[in-house]
Protein backbone atom coordinates (compact mmCIF):
# COMPACT_ATOMS: atom_id res chain seq x y z
CA UNK A 1 0.00 0.00 0.00
CA UNK A 2 0.81 3.13 -0.94
CA UNK A 3 0.33 6.55 1.23
CA UNK A 4 0.37 10.02 -0.02
CA UNK A 5 -1.56 13.62 0.03
CA UNK A 6 -2.93 15.86 -2.84
CA UNK A 7 -0.76 18.62 -4.25
CA UNK A 8 0.40 20.85 -1.06
CA UNK A 9 3.21 19.98 1.01
CA UNK A 10 2.71 22.77 4.36
CA UNK A 11 6.30 21.25 5.55
CA UNK A 12 8.83 23.01 2.87
CA UNK A 13 6.40 26.08 2.53
CA UNK A 14 5.72 25.83 -0.63
CA UNK A 15 2.82 24.81 -3.16
CA UNK A 16 2.74 23.97 -6.86
CA UNK A 17 0.07 26.61 -7.52
CA UNK A 18 1.57 30.14 -9.25
CA UNK A 19 -1.07 31.60 -11.47
CA UNK A 20 -1.44 34.96 -12.19
CA UNK A 21 -4.79 36.62 -13.87
CA UNK A 22 -5.95 36.27 -17.40
CA UNK A 23 -5.84 40.21 -17.44
CA UNK A 24 -1.91 39.73 -16.69
CA UNK A 25 -0.96 36.76 -18.86
CA UNK A 26 2.25 36.99 -20.84
CA UNK A 27 4.69 34.14 -22.01
CA UNK A 28 7.24 35.65 -19.46
CA UNK A 29 5.30 35.96 -16.87
CA UNK A 30 3.98 32.03 -18.00
CA UNK A 31 7.71 30.88 -18.06
CA UNK A 32 8.59 32.00 -14.76
CA UNK A 33 5.62 30.48 -12.91
CA UNK A 34 6.18 26.68 -14.81
CA UNK A 35 9.96 27.17 -13.78
CA UNK A 36 8.64 28.05 -10.17
CA UNK A 37 6.02 25.34 -10.30
CA UNK A 38 8.36 22.72 -11.51
CA UNK A 39 11.05 23.29 -8.71
CA UNK A 40 8.75 23.31 -6.03
CA UNK A 41 6.99 19.94 -7.62
CA UNK A 42 10.87 18.23 -7.42
CA UNK A 43 11.14 19.28 -3.68
CA UNK A 44 7.75 18.07 -2.59
CA UNK A 45 8.79 14.55 -4.17
CA UNK A 46 11.87 14.44 -2.75
CA UNK A 47 10.24 14.91 0.48
CA UNK A 48 7.74 12.44 -0.17
CA UNK A 49 10.51 10.26 -0.63
CA UNK A 50 12.49 11.24 2.57
CA UNK A 51 9.36 10.28 4.58
CA UNK A 52 8.27 6.98 2.45
CA UNK A 53 4.83 9.10 0.81
CA UNK A 54 4.83 6.71 -2.06
CA UNK A 55 1.63 8.50 -3.74
CA UNK A 56 1.05 11.73 -4.32
CA UNK A 57 -1.76 13.71 -6.45
CA UNK A 58 0.25 16.34 -8.85
CA UNK A 59 -2.01 19.64 -8.88
CA UNK A 60 -3.54 20.79 -11.92
CA UNK A 61 -2.38 24.57 -11.81
CA UNK A 62 1.57 23.06 -12.60
CA UNK A 63 0.83 24.72 -16.06
CA UNK A 64 -1.50 27.94 -15.53
CA UNK A 65 -3.43 28.36 -18.39
CA UNK A 66 -2.50 25.25 -20.29
CA UNK A 67 -6.28 24.26 -21.54
CA UNK A 68 -6.79 27.98 -22.71
CA UNK A 69 -7.25 29.77 -25.86
CA UNK A 70 -4.46 32.40 -25.15
CA UNK A 71 -1.50 30.12 -24.35
CA UNK A 72 -0.02 29.74 -27.71
CA UNK A 73 3.34 29.21 -25.87
CA UNK A 74 4.63 25.64 -26.42
CA UNK A 75 5.20 24.39 -22.89
CA UNK A 76 5.72 20.76 -23.93
CA UNK A 77 8.42 21.18 -25.91
CA UNK A 78 10.47 24.44 -23.98
CA UNK A 79 10.35 22.10 -20.53
CA UNK A 80 10.88 18.53 -22.24
CA UNK A 81 13.99 17.95 -20.11
CA UNK A 82 12.15 18.95 -17.03
CA UNK A 83 9.50 16.67 -17.24
CA UNK A 84 11.90 14.02 -18.16
CA UNK A 85 13.74 14.82 -14.95
CA UNK A 86 10.14 14.86 -12.68
CA UNK A 87 9.57 11.57 -14.07
CA UNK A 88 12.73 9.81 -13.72
CA UNK A 89 12.66 10.46 -10.36
CA UNK A 90 8.97 9.01 -10.14
CA UNK A 91 10.18 5.94 -11.63
CA UNK A 92 13.48 5.67 -9.86
CA UNK A 93 11.14 5.76 -6.58
CA UNK A 94 8.37 3.82 -8.07
CA UNK A 95 5.98 6.99 -6.98
CA UNK A 96 2.31 6.52 -8.06
CA UNK A 97 0.86 9.30 -9.43
CA UNK A 98 -2.56 10.90 -9.82
CA UNK A 99 -4.32 14.06 -11.02
CA UNK A 100 -7.67 15.90 -10.58
CA UNK A 101 -9.16 18.43 -12.83
CA UNK A 102 -11.30 21.14 -11.44
CA UNK A 103 -15.19 20.41 -11.13
CA UNK A 104 -15.93 22.39 -14.35
CA UNK A 105 -14.71 19.39 -16.53
CA UNK A 106 -17.97 17.87 -17.32
CA UNK A 107 -18.33 15.72 -20.25
CA UNK A 108 -21.68 14.74 -19.96
CA UNK A 109 -22.98 18.79 -19.77
CA UNK A 110 -25.65 19.63 -21.97
CA UNK A 111 -23.84 22.32 -23.03
CA UNK A 112 -21.08 21.53 -25.77
CA UNK A 113 -18.75 24.69 -25.23
CA UNK A 114 -18.54 23.24 -21.74
CA UNK A 115 -17.58 19.88 -23.54
CA UNK A 116 -15.14 20.93 -25.90
CA UNK A 117 -13.54 22.95 -22.85
CA UNK A 118 -13.40 19.66 -20.51
CA UNK A 119 -11.79 17.44 -23.00
CA UNK A 120 -8.97 20.20 -23.76
CA UNK A 121 -8.64 20.13 -19.75
CA UNK A 122 -8.46 16.24 -20.05
CA UNK A 123 -5.99 16.97 -22.72
CA UNK A 124 -3.68 18.91 -21.09
CA UNK A 125 -3.20 16.68 -17.70
CA UNK A 126 -2.76 13.29 -19.93
CA UNK A 127 -0.04 14.94 -21.94
CA UNK A 128 1.61 16.42 -18.86
CA UNK A 129 2.03 12.56 -17.24
CA UNK A 130 3.03 11.50 -20.70
CA UNK A 131 5.62 13.66 -21.33
CA UNK A 132 6.96 12.14 -17.83
CA UNK A 133 6.94 9.42 -19.21
CA UNK A 134 4.79 7.57 -16.82
CA UNK A 135 2.94 4.56 -16.99
CA UNK A 136 -0.87 3.99 -17.21
CA UNK A 137 -0.81 3.39 -13.45
CA UNK A 138 -0.76 7.34 -13.34
CA UNK A 139 -4.26 8.53 -13.63
CA UNK A 140 -6.42 11.25 -14.26
CA UNK A 141 -9.57 10.91 -11.62
CA UNK A 142 -12.47 12.89 -12.45
CA UNK A 143 -16.67 12.76 -11.47
CA UNK A 144 -19.25 11.75 -13.68
CA UNK A 145 -20.60 15.06 -13.53
CA UNK A 146 -24.06 16.95 -13.43
CA UNK A 147 -27.55 15.30 -13.34
CA UNK A 148 -29.35 18.02 -15.54
CA UNK A 149 -32.89 17.02 -14.63
CA UNK A 150 -32.79 13.07 -15.58
CA UNK A 151 -29.68 11.08 -13.77
CA UNK A 152 -30.27 8.26 -16.65
CA UNK A 153 -30.09 10.23 -19.68
CA UNK A 154 -27.26 12.01 -18.04
CA UNK A 155 -25.09 8.76 -17.45
CA UNK A 156 -25.93 7.40 -20.94
CA UNK A 157 -24.60 11.07 -22.41
CA UNK A 158 -21.37 10.27 -20.33
CA UNK A 159 -20.77 7.04 -22.10
CA UNK A 160 -22.10 8.26 -25.49
CA UNK A 161 -19.21 11.09 -24.65
CA UNK A 162 -16.29 9.05 -23.72
CA UNK A 163 -16.97 6.47 -26.35
CA UNK A 164 -17.12 9.02 -29.04
CA UNK A 165 -15.09 12.26 -28.26
CA UNK A 166 -12.26 11.01 -26.25
CA UNK A 167 -8.79 10.37 -27.59
CA UNK A 168 -7.05 6.77 -26.67
CA UNK A 169 -4.41 8.56 -24.49
CA UNK A 170 -7.11 9.96 -22.39
CA UNK A 171 -8.95 7.03 -22.21
CA UNK A 172 -5.84 5.00 -20.95
CA UNK A 173 -5.26 7.37 -17.67
CA UNK A 174 -8.96 8.38 -16.87
CA UNK A 175 -11.06 7.27 -13.75
CA UNK A 176 -14.37 8.09 -12.69
CA UNK A 177 -14.96 8.91 -8.79
CA UNK A 178 -18.45 7.84 -6.68
CA UNK A 179 -19.27 11.95 -5.18
CA UNK A 180 -20.76 12.45 -2.22
CA UNK A 181 -24.52 13.81 -3.48
CA UNK A 182 -25.15 12.78 -7.12
CA UNK A 183 -23.45 9.96 -8.42
CA UNK A 184 -23.01 6.95 -6.04
CA UNK A 185 -20.32 3.43 -6.68
CA UNK A 186 -23.45 1.97 -7.90
CA UNK A 187 -23.98 4.64 -10.58
CA UNK A 188 -19.84 4.87 -11.74
CA UNK A 189 -20.03 0.55 -11.32
CA UNK A 190 -22.68 1.00 -14.08
CA UNK A 191 -20.87 3.26 -16.24
CA UNK A 192 -17.98 1.43 -16.03
CA UNK A 193 -19.89 -2.35 -17.10
CA UNK A 194 -20.63 0.31 -20.36
CA UNK A 195 -16.91 1.81 -21.16
CA UNK A 196 -14.30 -0.55 -18.58
CA UNK A 197 -13.33 2.95 -17.07
CA UNK A 198 -11.63 2.00 -13.56
CA UNK A 199 -13.61 3.45 -10.37
CA UNK A 200 -11.53 5.45 -7.85
CA UNK A 201 -13.58 4.59 -4.76
CA UNK A 202 -13.89 7.75 -1.97
CA UNK A 203 -14.51 6.47 0.68
CA UNK A 204 -15.38 10.06 2.67
CA UNK A 205 -18.00 10.39 -0.05
CA UNK A 206 -19.55 6.37 -0.05
CA UNK A 207 -20.32 7.66 3.68
CA UNK A 208 -22.11 10.91 2.73
CA UNK A 209 -24.04 9.06 0.20
CA UNK A 210 -24.12 5.12 0.39
CA UNK A 211 -23.27 4.05 3.75
CA UNK A 212 -25.74 1.10 3.35
CA UNK A 213 -23.24 -0.67 1.30
CA UNK A 214 -20.74 -2.00 4.23
CA UNK A 215 -16.79 -0.58 2.98
CA UNK A 216 -15.46 -3.92 2.98
CA UNK A 217 -17.81 -4.64 -0.32
CA UNK A 218 -17.48 -1.63 -1.46
CA UNK A 219 -13.90 -1.47 -2.05
CA UNK A 220 -14.11 -4.49 -3.54
CA UNK A 221 -16.78 -3.78 -5.98
CA UNK A 222 -14.51 -0.79 -7.18
CA UNK A 223 -11.37 -2.93 -6.85
CA UNK A 224 -12.61 -4.97 -10.06
CA UNK A 225 -12.96 -2.67 -12.49
CA UNK A 226 -9.20 -2.33 -12.67
CA UNK A 227 -6.66 -4.19 -14.49
CA UNK A 228 -3.89 -4.62 -12.64
CA UNK A 229 -1.70 -5.06 -15.32
CA UNK A 230 -2.13 -1.54 -16.90
CA UNK A 231 -3.78 0.55 -14.98
CA UNK A 232 -2.30 -0.75 -11.49
CA UNK A 233 -3.91 -1.65 -7.75
CA UNK A 234 -7.01 0.84 -6.76
CA UNK A 235 -6.78 3.93 -5.58
CA UNK A 236 -8.30 4.91 -2.58
CA UNK A 237 -9.71 8.47 -1.51
CA UNK A 238 -9.89 8.68 2.34
CA UNK A 239 -11.14 11.53 4.61
CA UNK A 240 -13.06 11.99 8.15
CA UNK A 241 -16.24 13.82 8.33
CA UNK A 242 -15.00 17.49 10.45
CA UNK A 243 -16.65 17.11 13.80
CA UNK A 244 -19.56 19.76 14.42
CA UNK A 245 -19.82 20.79 10.51
CA UNK A 246 -21.98 20.35 7.66
CA UNK A 247 -22.28 16.68 6.20
CA UNK A 248 -19.76 16.23 3.70
CA UNK A 249 -16.92 19.23 5.10
CA UNK A 250 -13.53 17.35 5.00
CA UNK A 251 -11.88 17.04 8.44
CA UNK A 252 -8.73 18.85 9.59
CA UNK A 253 -6.37 15.99 10.32
CA UNK A 254 -6.69 11.87 10.13
CA UNK A 255 -9.02 10.36 12.95
CA UNK A 256 -6.37 7.34 13.66
CA UNK A 257 -8.89 5.51 15.51
CA UNK A 258 -11.20 5.44 12.47
CA UNK A 259 -8.26 5.30 9.87
CA UNK A 260 -7.20 2.02 11.91
CA UNK A 261 -11.35 0.48 11.29
CA UNK A 262 -11.42 1.52 8.26
CA UNK A 263 -7.47 -0.38 7.62
CA UNK A 264 -8.28 -3.45 9.39
CA UNK A 265 -11.75 -3.55 7.54
CA UNK A 266 -10.40 -4.10 4.14
CA UNK A 267 -7.36 -6.14 4.72
CA UNK A 268 -8.00 -8.36 1.91
CA UNK A 269 -7.91 -5.14 -0.56
CA UNK A 270 -4.89 -4.30 -2.16
CA UNK A 271 -4.97 -0.18 -2.89
CA UNK A 272 -3.06 2.60 -3.01
CA UNK A 273 -4.58 5.56 -0.84
CA UNK A 274 -4.71 9.71 -1.09
CA UNK A 275 -5.64 11.32 2.05
CA UNK A 276 -7.74 14.24 1.53
CA UNK A 277 -7.20 15.76 5.03
CA UNK A 278 -6.77 19.62 5.24
CA UNK A 279 -3.29 18.90 7.10
CA UNK A 280 -1.89 17.09 4.42
CA UNK A 281 1.30 15.52 4.80
CA UNK A 282 0.72 15.65 8.70
CA UNK A 283 -1.86 13.29 7.87
CA UNK A 284 0.16 11.10 5.56
CA UNK A 285 2.96 10.92 8.32
CA UNK A 286 0.23 9.70 11.10
CA UNK A 287 -1.16 6.81 8.84
CA UNK A 288 2.03 5.28 7.92
CA UNK A 289 2.78 5.22 11.73
CA UNK A 290 -0.42 3.58 11.71
CA UNK A 291 0.36 0.94 9.01
CA UNK A 292 3.30 0.29 10.26
CA UNK A 293 2.03 -0.51 13.83
CA UNK A 294 -0.94 -2.92 12.13
CA UNK A 295 1.89 -4.90 9.95
CA UNK A 296 3.74 -4.90 13.22
CA UNK A 297 1.32 -6.23 15.35
CA UNK A 298 0.49 -9.05 12.23
CA UNK A 299 3.92 -9.86 12.63
CA UNK A 300 4.07 -10.67 15.84
CA UNK A 301 1.01 -12.52 15.85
Amino acid sequence: MKIGYPCINYSIGKKTVSTFRLSSYSEERLIQCINYNLATLIEILRFNIDNNFMFFRISSDIIPFASHPICKFDWKDYFKSDFIQIGQLIKKHNIRISMHPDQFVLINAKNQDIVTNSIKELEYHTDLLDLMGLDHSAKVQIHIGGIYGDKERSKKQFIVNYKNLLSKEIKKRLVIENDDHLYNLKDCIQISEYTNIPILFDVFHHKCFDSNLPLNEAVQSASTTWDHSKDGILMIDYSNQEPNQRKGKHSKTLDIKQFEKFILSVSNCDFDIILELKDKEKSAKKAVKVINQINSNLRSN
